[in-house]
């Protein structure tokens, strides 16, 4: 993915979190991850991993955008294994903008 060409939006993180829609867009990522590994996309083992970090999440009561900036790295990848670019572009939003 070329970041370069993503554009930014006018909202900036380090002023304000209002109208960044942080929330909306990790649950729209999460739903994007499940998806992937209902489908068996990608290698078996992100799909073994994510699994169980999933479960972890849902035991711990951590919300999704805590656990997209805590497995940022590892979703990076298992993304581009997937070759999901619409997911690599909004992991990378959430990145700049929420996380």
């Amino acid at each position: 993915m070329d970041f370069d060409q993503v554009q930014m939006s006018d909202t900036d993180r380090y002023i304000t979190f209002i109208g960044l829609q942080c929330d909306e867009k990790a649950d729209r990522f999460i739903a994007m991850l499940d998806g992937h590994i209902e489908a068996t996309d990608g290698d078996e083992r992100w799909r073994t991993y994510f699994k169980q970090k999933r479960d972890q999440q849902m035991k711990m009561e951590q919300d999704n955008l805590q656990f997209i900036g805590s497995q940022m790295n590892n979703l990076y990848s298992y993304m581009e294994d997937c070759e999901d670019e619409s997911a690599l572009a909004l992991l990378w939003k959430l990145e700049q903008e929420c996380c």
